[in-house]
């Protein structure tokens, strides 16, 4: 065995485990839906943590034909708050599984 072998081993063992939980951790975020509203709950939308539309719920009250312009700003700040509870989530796996170093083409 080389200098070191055994080290190398450990460290390669360390590394298998940080990726099954790295990819444990990406399966369970895809899976789970972020349910965000916007505009007092007039506009609901479900978002995968893989950033997926499950979900859009518009309340009747909501549909004003003389402002459609405001039901599309209700719909796009629900998808811009859903969006950034899937990267901040996203963000706090990563940084619990590699103690906030950034380690490029993870996640």
């Amino acid at each position: 065995m080389l200098p070191g072998g055994k080290n190398m081993n450990q460290l390669m063992k360390q590394a298998q485990k940080m990726q099954q939980e790295m990819m444990k951790s990406q399966q369970e975020l895809e899976s789970k839906v972020f349910e965000v509203s916007s505009g007092g709950g007039m506009v609901n939308v479900g978002m995968t943590g893989s950033y997926e539309v499950k979900s859009i719920k518009i309340d009747p009250e909501a549909v004003d034909p003389e402002d459609v312009e405001m039901l599309e700003d209700l719909i796009l700040a629900a998808l811009q708050e859903a969006h950034k509870q899937v990267a901040e989530a996203s963000n706090d796996i990563m940084g619990k599984l590699t103690g906030g170093m950034k380690i490029p083409g993870l996640f």
